[in-house]
């Protein structure tokens, strides 16, 4: 049984926390929060800081604000634990950095929680891309365009940029980008707050090139009730409906391939043709669930990393290039 501690008690911490309590192999150690109503359990002892951890443990999960990600990680490596540290890995390049350096130095693993790359239906759209049965990809267009409620910026470090959704939304769909298509070579960005005139960008857009030239269109906005999403499109959040609407489609030389139907277009010789679709079967799964299992077995050492701190860290670095543009 691995014996995992959770700092946080938000909203993605509170999911970690059921995934936790209901997982055959893993047991919950203690949850840190400063505020004691949050911290207490019916079982497991619970903890102000870090430095108060008392019991035995294997690994923890940090579900804390952003400015918290490395220090924390930091202390944990230095303790022992293995870490799942939530997305963005850290706030600068620099704190990822003194984030890989001691866990280099500790010979413990860091794992990033980029969770869409756990998804059923991303690993088996990347096997069709990965597998050049479309050919080789050149232009991808994602979508996500979802309100979020009001009181979601009550949160005091939500107010500013750390709570846009550049960082908070759109760094998951770089992430997944980047694994389907390989680095980014080439970032240009445009923001707007022109709804609810926050100190962040509410909406805009991005292009990415990538190392073999392929070029992205991501469009982003936290103000507009749209079905289109990857959280309502697979169903893979709780608190957001599935609509099961397609959000991302990415297209080769060959054909093409939406997302998360996992439709594919192919065919064609050209645009005189008419190109033939078909549709791939996927389970579908939940991805915080999975990727619980596999820091199990990144902690019993069975496992690398899916998304260490190295990688988080060029997705970071993408999304700064982002926020920098759309300023």
């Amino acid at each position: 049984m691995t014996r995992l501690l959770l700092a946080g008690t938000g909203l993605i911490g509170a999911r970690h926390l059921a995934h936790i309590e209901a997982h055959p192999d893993l047991t919950l150690a203690g949850i840190i929060d400063p505020d004691p109503m949050r911290r207490a359990h019916s079982t497991a002892p619970g903890f102000s800081t870090l430095d108060d951890v008392d019991v035995p443990a294997d690994g923890i999960v940090l579900a804390t604000p952003t400015g918290t990600h490395a220090p924390l990680s930091i202390a944990a490596v230095e303790r022992g634990w293995h870490v799942l540290v939530e997305k963005p890995v850290a706030d600068s390049q620099e704190a990822a950095d003194a984030m890989i350096a001691a866990a280099l130095a500790a010979g413990r693993q860091i794992l990033v929680g980029h969770h869409r790359r756990h998804h059923p239906r991303v690993v088996k759209l990347k096997e069709i891309v990965a597998s050049g049965r479309l050919g080789r990809p050149v232009a991808a267009s994602l979508l996500w365009l979802m309100r979020k409620p009001d009181d979601y910026f009550d949160v005091p470090w939500r107010a500013g940029i750390d709570g846009a959704p550049i960082r908070q939304n759109l760094i998951h769909e770089v992430d997944m980008l980047r694994w389907l298509l390989g680095e980014v070579t080439a970032v240009v960005g445009l923001g707007s707050n022109a709804v609810r005139g926050a100190a962040r960008p509410e909406s805009g857009g991005a292009v990415l090139r990538f190392e073999d030239g392929a070029v992205a269109t991501l469009t982003y906005s936290d103000t507009t009730p749209t079905p289109w999403g990857f959280e309502a499109a697979t169903g893979e959040n709780p608190h957001i409906p599935r609509t099961g609407q397609d959000s991302l489609r990415i297209a080769c030389t060959g054909g093409a391939v939406e997302f998360p139907s996992l439709r594919v277009w192919s065919g064609a010789a050209d645009w005189s043709e008419a190109p033939t679709r078909s549709e791939i079967d996927a389970p579908d799964g939940i991805p915080l669930i999975r990727q619980l299992g596999h820091f199990a077995e990144v902690i019993a050492g069975r496992a690398a990393p899916l998304v260490d701190a190295a990688s988080a860290r060029r997705t970071l670095d993408v999304i700064l290039r982002i926020e920098e543009t759309a300023a």
